[in-house]
């Protein structure tokens, strides 16, 4: 992931504080070179939902400026930086990195996961400089 969409998805994260914000990252070759911020239409501190057509015009987006999607990334704001059952049943592209971002403490943690078939598994996120 370029630090620079990393630095703005904790922003972003902060900036929609009490509530979970969301969003899409995509690029080449499986780094995060871009950010998409979503709006969550549930505006809940424990929960979050994507427009759907918002959704639909980025994943085209995406496809136009010939990047894939690599993430997907939500906030806990007072949660750990781990998948919730809802998270876990609402994950539907196994392609994707699930990125999490705590906020439960001064300092945010940031941690990212794939989930395939309802099965967690624990990635490495890589800062690239740029």
């Amino acid at each position: 992931m370029k630090e620079s969409v990393w630095k703005e998805m904790i922003a972003h994260c902060k900036k929609e504080l009490p509530y979970e914000a969301c969003g899409l990252l995509s690029g080449k070759n499986g780094v995060a070179e871009t950010i998409w911020k979503m709006k969550n239409v549930e505006r809940s501190p424990v929960s979050f939902a994507m427009d759907t057509t918002q959704l639909q015009q980025t994943l085209k987006q995406i496809q136009q400026n010939k990047e894939a999607l690599t993430g997907i990334y939500h906030s806990h704001p007072t949660g750990i930086a781990y998948p919730s059952s809802r998270d876990i049943e609402y994950a539907h592209y196994p392609e994707a990195a699930y990125i999490i971002i705590s906020l439960a403490n001064q300092k945010p943690v940031v941690k990212g996961f794939r989930i395939i078939n309802r099965k967690v598994i624990p990635l490495m996120i890589q800062l690239l400089h740029d």
